[in-house]
């Protein structure tokens, strides 16, 4: 496990550097779903004591981004094709008021950037199968749609839509390593933010309601297909 953890800064709250550093490595795949998390290995890679380490896997085990397994171990968590499904039903609702609240509120700065989001993913096409990761496809795609949330001027939208974000992302990470195309955000993106941009409230919340249900599908067969492959290695 080669951790790219930065180095704890000490004039900073250590639980809080500790935390930060471990969910950050959960968020980028550098810790696998399912993986499993020992104390003292992250605090030797962290430089620090297994108490900041021991608090910080408390906390992400309250976000459910770390799981206890059947031996009492913590492990990051795996998420099912109901956790999966839940999420985005969580996302339509969330992500429909997003919209409706861009059009009216979005400023002219923010329609500039989301429209330069989408050309960003638009010229990801050669890009994706060699010179992009996973994480930053997804990341791209964060952006994207954190930006329309802010773009509502609703503050308590963008919490959480941020806390249902930090799951989907074990999620669609663990699909992705299977099939990079399960993410879409070239055209269905332009489609957004074209009705966004014409403050056209009913179509901006169709278009984002179709979007969230393809990728929805998407990502649960990509799921079915991997716990299919999952059961073939353990009966071969």
């Amino acid at each position: 496990m080669g951790l790219s953890f930065r180095a704890i800064r000490r004039t900073q709250s250590l639980h809080e550097q500790t935390y930060q550093a471990i969910r950050t490595a959960i968020l980028s795949g550098e810790l696998a779903a399912g993986e499993r998390l020992i104390e003292t290995q992250l605090a030797d890679m962290l430089n620090v004591s297994r108490t900041p380490v021991r608090e910080a896997l408390c906390q992400l085990q309250r976000e459910n981004l770390v799981t206890a397994d059947s031996h009492h171990g913590l492990r990051v968590a795996t998420l099912s094709i109901a956790d999966a499904a839940d999420l985005y039903d969580c996302r339509i609702a969330l992500e429909q008021l997003s919209v409706a609240g861009a059009c009216q509120n979005a400023t002219q700065a923010q329609l500039q950037q989301l429209e330069s989001l989408v050309l960003q993913a638009e010229s990801t096409t050669h890009l994706r199968s060699s010179e992009l990761t996973n994480y930053q496809l997804l990341y791209a795609d964060y952006q994207f749609h954190r930006l329309l949330a802010q773009s509502s001027d609703n503050s308590w939208l963008v919490t959480l839509l941020d806390q249902v974000f930090d799951k989907m992302i074990l999620v669609r990470l663990r699909t992705m390593e299977y099939n990079p195309g399960v993410l879409e955000i070239r055209s269905e993106h332009r489609r957004i933010y074209q009705a966004v941009s014409e403050q056209n409230a009913a179509r901006a919340q169709q278009v984002m309601k179709e979007h969230l249900i393809a990728s929805k599908a998407r990502v649960i067969k990509e799921i079915q297909e991997i716990e299919k492959q999952d059961v073939h290695s353990v009966d071969s």
